[in-house]
């Protein structure tokens, strides 16, 4: 779409086209024109072409940097969002471009993958055809398998870990937790014997032994 055809078109299409074309510079002035945030992230998560496609897939499939580290910016922005006929999600689509690009693109193209991760995208999410992003990676691109591959461990691990430094803090928390509750038990156990005889006071102390029995 040429500059003159930009002039007439809708807020939508200009928004496609700057995605395509990694038009940073238009990309800003429609984000500029919204009157609120929350205009901003209805215009760029329900924005679909005709195929379907979102915003964030066409500036992955052409794996746009620029562009996407933008969109990655803007309030509370959608990083799964599913194209119509594959059910692909943006990271599908950027290892789809990647593999149509030659080797020499590779190192550019994990930092682009990597940059998605960080920002949210899932290494996990399955397509219409039941294939995750590390599953369409070309076999001959170690490197970004590798790279998909940590961060989904990471995904599945996440809170699995207890800091070494506050293991011995929440040991001595529930140790003092049953000392207290030990001298709670022994304390209402003392307020059972009123003291009156000395059978009474064997009786006390024989039901006692037998609790902590």
């Amino acid at each position: 779409m040429a500059g003159e055809e930009l002039e007439g078109a809708s807020k939508k299409e200009r928004l496609i086209e700057a995605c395509r074309r990694n038009n940073t510079d238009l990309l800003t002035e429609i984000i500029e024109d919204c009157k609120s945030e929350e205009e901003v992230t209805a215009l760029l998560n329900d924005t679909t072409t005709v195929l379907g496609n979102h915003l964030y897939h066409e500036a992955a499939l052409a794996g746009n940097y620029e562009v996407i580290d933008m969109l990655l910016d803007q309030p509370n922005f959608e990083c799964d969002p599913l194209t119509r006929r594959e059910g692909d999600t943006p990271l599908h689509s950027a290892i789809r471009w990647i593999n149509s690009e030659p080797p020499a693109q590779r190192p550019f193209g994990n930092a682009l993958v990597e940059m998605m991760l960080e920002a949210g995208s899932s290494p996990r999410a399955k397509n219409k055809g039941g294939l995750t992003p590390v599953q369409l990676v070309d076999p001959a691109n170690q490197g970004l398998r590798e790279l998909i591959q940590k961060h989904e461990y990471a995904s599945l691990n996440a809170g699995d870990f207890i800091n070494a430094d506050e293991a011995p803090l929440r040991h001595g928390a529930v140790m003092g937790a049953q000392q207290q509750q030990q001298q709670e038990d022994e304390s209402d156990e003392d307020a059972e014997f009123s003291g009156s005889d000395e059978e009474e006071r064997a009786e006390w102390e024989r039901r006692r032994k037998a609790r902590k029995g």
